[in-house]
């Protein structure tokens, strides 16, 4: 079984030396039998990480270095290196050496049986206010709302199957929701405990403003997951019942108009009515029209969220 390891990397000149020897050592545990690469995705970083990437491809012929032109954030550096992975498991890790490389082997295990693996920080070593307990709350909200139940969704530390990760687009900061978004497929998903060390060189790049973009995505998400192929089903009934109270308002109103002659105390309603209608209306044709955008979607050849400046490695 071929192992494809992505790293996407942010100025991380202090870690990138020492997370890559971490790296091997976890690597050379694996049977000989298993080959394996390490890509690695320069987020558009202005330290020396190129520089120092550059140094380890030069001494490591598993290494493979994609240079994004810009930091496009970490969903599209992961896109990028799903898109290059060859191996028939990819294994998603950070560079800020948070996680243990030495839970790889174990992920890998996990991964003849499941999907998708998922690391679970148990013993999580992040700052209580501005990273702990809105992970809290994003967790509990993710878990009620996608049905998918995980301790841990921010976890970067995950094994996929190469044919279930090459079936998903992400954008945003989807990265976290693959699970939930890969849920429609049937897929089998679990979920083991990994270590987590606090960050020693540099600093993070989450703060509280990526919690409310995680609360957008995740609306997002579940309209995805709910209806990504039949938006016509969450849009018709909206439109409908807008539409059906709306001609119930109109005819009391009409009526009441006619019969009892109350000509100022029904104008109102009759606004109500006409205007519940024309909503039900337009939401039964932005269904329709989602519809159609669907199916083009579908239909249509899809363009990736990033844009590659170089590679060093052997060409995919």
């Amino acid at each position: 079984m071929d192992i494809s390891i992505l790293v996407p990397l942010l100025n991380e000149e202090d870690n990138v030396l020492l997370m890559h020897e971490r790296l091997k050592a976890s690597l050379n545990e694996l049977p000989e039998t298993e080959e394996y690469e390490v890509i690695y995705i320069d987020d558009g970083s202005t330290d020396s990480t190129p520089v120092l990437l550059e140094r380890i491809h030069s001494t490591d012929p598993n290494v493979v270095v994609l240079t994004l032109r810009r930091n496009f954030g970490q969903t599209a550096a992961l896109a990028a290196g799903f898109d290059f992975a060859t191996g028939d498991v990819i294994i998603t890790i950070d560079g800020d050496l948070q996680y243990d490389p030495g839970d790889i082997p174990a992920l890998i295990e996990q991964s003849r049986s499941y999907d998708i693996v998922c690391g679970w920080r148990k013993k999580r070593k992040d700052p209580l206010f501005t990273r702990l307990l809105p992970s809290i709350v994003i967790n509990l909200l993710i878990n009620i709302i996608t049905g998918v139940r995980l301790h841990d969704h921010g976890c970067s530390l995950r094994a996929y199957k190469r044919d279930v990760i090459k079936n998903l687009k992400l954008y945003g900061e989807m990265q976290r929701f693959i699970p939930a978004m890969a849920s429609r497929l049937g897929v089998k998903v679990t979920e083991i405990q990994v270590k987590h060390k606090s960050r020693l060189n540099g600093k993070s790049h989450y703060g509280l403003s990526n919690t409310l973009q995680v609360a957008l995505d995740l609306l997002t998400v579940k309209f995805f997951q709910s209806f990504a192929t039949k938006p016509i089903e969450f849009f018709g009934p909206i439109g409908f019942f807008n539409g059906a109270v709306g001609t119930i308002i109109l005819i009391y109103a009409i009526l009441a108009r006619v019969l009892l002659f109350h000509h100022e105390t029904h104008l109102l309603l009759l606004i109500l009515g006409a205007f519940l209608v024309l909503v039900g209306v337009q939401f039964v044709g932005m269904g329709l029209i989602s519809e159609i955008l669907v199916r083009n979607f579908h239909e249509s050849e899809r363009k990736p969220i990033y844009n590659i400046k170089r590679i060093i490695g052997p060409e995919k």
